[in-house]
């Protein structure tokens, strides 16, 4: 059985976004090259990368140009490649059509999808988006989170996940400091504390 784990940038109040249109970007992000070489080796050993369409529509827009483009850094361009080429899931009610190998879910049956895809892979899935993680924890399908902490307090914004009132028990897996004051937290969502 796989694994559903929620990547994010978050700032220390855990806002993923400022403004609406973030779109998870931002200037007090502090992605340096460091931190983006430890996101493509944990991108490498993915068996997918399941994401909502905001998330997806951003990562298409940039990263299939990317792979190709002189100008941009190898470890860019080395994102780009990764993640054109990974397996994919779209969860999304109105996209229909959608490139790079990605498979794409809807209705109101998505989240019984997922499940069915979560107890058919091996290894880890990457879940990319506030709304899908939201959804994946209430059905008690999420099982980690993996969070960039950015030394910025953002006061308002959109929070790591929607509309979200119950406390949800963590364990510690690993953690780690990088140069910009960017912290990694990798934690496992504890049985039964999320659904």
């Amino acid at each position: 059985m796989g694994r559903f784990q929620y990547w994010m940038n978050v700032s220390l109040d855990l806002r993923i976004e400022q403004a609406p249109g973030d779109d998870g970007g931002g200037e007090w992000l502090r992605i340096d090259e460091e931190l983006h070489r430890e996101l493509n080796a944990r991108a490498r050993k993915l068996a997918g990368l399941i994401h909502g369409r905001v998330i997806y529509e951003t990562m298409e827009e940039f990263w299939p140009k990317a792979r190709d483009d002189a100008s941009l850094p190898d470890f860019l361009r080395e994102y780009g490649e990764i993640w054109t080429s990974a397996p994919k899931v779209l969860v999304s009610r109105t996209r229909r059509e959608a490139d790079h190998g990605t498979l794409i879910i809807g209705g109101d049956d998505a989240i019984e999808q997922l499940a069915t895809l979560r107890a058919e892979t091996s290894g880890t899935l990457d879940v990319g988006g506030a709304t899908l993680a939201t959804q994946l924890l209430r059905a008690g399908l999420l099982d980690e989170l993996l969070l960039f902490t950015h030394p910025t307090i953002l006061g308002s914004g959109r929070p790591l996940f929607d509309d979200w009132d119950r406390p949800v028990e963590l364990d510690l897996i690993e953690q780690r400091s990088f140069t910009q004051g960017v912290t990694m937290h990798h934690y496992a969502i504890r049985e039964g504390a999320s659904g």
